[in-house]
């Protein structure tokens, strides 16, 4: 997996390291692989802050340090609920820019509901943020876990060179 991985993120390492930026990341059914891919890159110290698997409320209370207010009316798996972990990850870790994923790899459906399968993921940086959710209409847990990486890395890549101009945090 970190071999498909690892050509998006040296990209997206490119891109950050150019603007002097900084990044950190909220893997979710993800477990990890998003912050594996932007690891793969030798020096990844110089644009990765850092983040954490947010698998659990506990995780989540941890890693984000939201509040209740925050979460009213927020729902795994969609894109405003990836916004905020992304916005919050960039926060906690004082990062110009945040990447979050929240979704159900399967092969059941997710606690909430939410069919195995589906994600959103989103990108949150200097006034900017985008989400997008993916679908893959599959069960299989570890093709879902990399396709859902392989989109954050893809959205993130995407966002950085459409963004115009460098500009601080």
């Amino acid at each position: 997996m970190l071999d498909m991985l690892h050509p998006l993120a040296e990209r997206a390492a490119a891109l950050l390291r150019d603007r002097g930026q900084t990044i950190a990341v909220a893997d979710g059914a993800t477990g990890g692989l998003i912050s594996a891919g932007l690891l793969s890159v030798a020096g990844a110290t110089d644009f990765c802050r850092g983040g954490g698997v947010v698998y659990s409320l506990r995780g989540r209370a941890i890693l984000l340090d939201l509040g209740r207010d925050a979460l009213t009316g927020m729902e795994s798996a969609t894109e405003p609920y990836a916004l905020l972990q992304a916005r919050a990850i960039r926060d906690r870790f004082g990062a110009d820019w945040g990447i979050a994923e929240t979704g159900s790899a399967g092969p059941v459906h997710h606690p909430r509901g939410i069919p195995a399968g589906k994600s959103a993921i989103a990108v949150a940086g200097p006034g900017l943020a985008v989400a997008r959710t993916i679908d893959t209409g599959s069960s299989e847990r570890i093709r879902n876990m990399g396709a859902f990486a392989m989109a954050a890395l893809e959205l993130l890549v995407e966002t950085l060179e459409d963004r115009a101009q460098p500009s601080g945090r």
